[in-house]
């Protein structure tokens, strides 16, 4: 209640967030993308200008073949998914009350004295509630859906304009962050700066990979398992698959679902589908493409999520792991730093002085 109050306080924030840092952010991920394909080109001898317009065709080349032959099919799939959800659904809870009503759980699942049917109609019930609650939503939130439309179409006007002069003149950034920088903090920062964007661009690189190659293998076992709305399926599994951890758990669920209300042995395929995904994905993709790029504990990673995804949503979710990985960086040189020139222990006094050396550098 009190955060209602006050909120207006963080009204620029958000503004700012939305028309200045999220078009940067969405231009750095694809400068990270596209920076090694630059890079190939001129080594071609192209000039760089010439190399970044070549991009750009290529880049609406595919967006106009995804939007023209992907997109409608990926909407046929949804929107027949969306309409047959509640014949899913029913079907699901009847499955599973025969289910626990016939096997081992019996005597503990009558106990609960659950109806099927009576839990169907409060189910559909709510359903209906809920369609409700949000066209109501919808039409008392319009100023907001227009100011929040209105940033989407300025994020996409504004990040290819970003882009390119990333690529234009990305490589010669950290040379204006030095000249801002007193001179005895320079070599410091140059070797943050090094660190960071080598971590950051493996990062990029590697989860877009990853995602492509998970997306492929999922859409294409299910094809062959012959599992309905696969292509769906497939580019959920690809988005989901940047969030660590989580990321499987939501794209598995829906497969499960229609798995289920289709049939067991279709269950029983699923599974073997998925287990196979994610033993290739773990065993052969992630090591080779990944490696071990962030050093980064299991543990830690799912309290960064949890963290970051509550304090900011979905973005949080997405951005909490590389942001993490810059504060590491940061802090780690930081640490390093302080510990070789105030280590009192050390023999050779001029080591105090010297800045650490990452591995690369060795």
């Amino acid at each position: 209640m009190i955060f209602d109050k006050v909120s207006f306080i963080f009204y620029p924030i958000q503004v700012l967030f939305s028309t200045v840092v999220l078009p940067i952010i969405l231009a750095s991920i694809l400068y990270y993308l596209l920076r090694p394909l630059l890079q190939l080109i001129e080594k071609m001898k192209v000039p760089k200008i010439w190399g970044i317009f070549i991009i750009f065709l290529t880049a609406v080349g595919l967006i106009t073949l995804l939007v023209f032959l992907v997109l409608p099919f990926l909407k046929v799939q949804f929107w027949k998914l969306v309409d047959e959800f509640p014949t899913y659904f029913n079907q699901l809870i009847l499955t599973l009350d025969s289910f626990f009503s016939n096997s081992i759980f019996a005597p503990y699942y009558n106990q609960l004295d659950i109806n099927a049917s009576e839990l169907l109609d409060s189910g559909l019930e709510n359903i209906g509630q809920m369609v409700a609650d949000a066209l109501g939503g919808i039409a008392s939130g319009l100023t907001t859906f227009i100011s929040t439309l209105t940033g989407i179409i300025l994020s996409i006007v504004t990040v290819p304009f970003i882009l390119f002069y990333l690529l234009k003149d990305g490589d010669n950034l950290p040379k204006y962050v030095m000249k801002l920088l007193p001179p005895r903090m320079r070599e410091d920062a140059q070797a943050i700066l090094k660190n960071a964007d080598h971590q950051i661009s493996a990062y990029i690189q590697g989860q877009i990979l990853v995602a492509m190659c998970i997306g492929t293998m999922v859409t294409i076992g299910f094809l062959i398992i012959d599992m309905k709305y696969a292509l769906l399926l497939g580019v959920l599994a690809m988005f989901t698959s940047v969030v660590p951890y989580l990321g499987p758990v939501i794209a598995i669920t829906p497969a499960i679902i229609i798995a289920i209300v289709t049939s067991p042995f279709m269950l029983v395929k699923l599974a073997i589908v998925w287990t196979v995904v994610q033993l290739v994905e773990g065993k052969f993709i992630s090591p080779q493409i990944m490696g071990k790029t962030l050093h980064i504990h299991p543990i830690t990673i799912i309290f960064v999520l949890l963290t970051a995804g509550s304090l900011f949503g979905v973005a949080g979710v997405i951005l909490g792991i590389p942001g993490y990985a810059l504060l590491k960086v940061f802090t780690t040189h930081l640490f390093q730093l302080l510990k070789v020139r105030y280590n009192k222990y050390e023999v050779d006094i001029r080591m105090h002085y010297e800045r650490p050396k990452y591995e690369d550098e060795k």
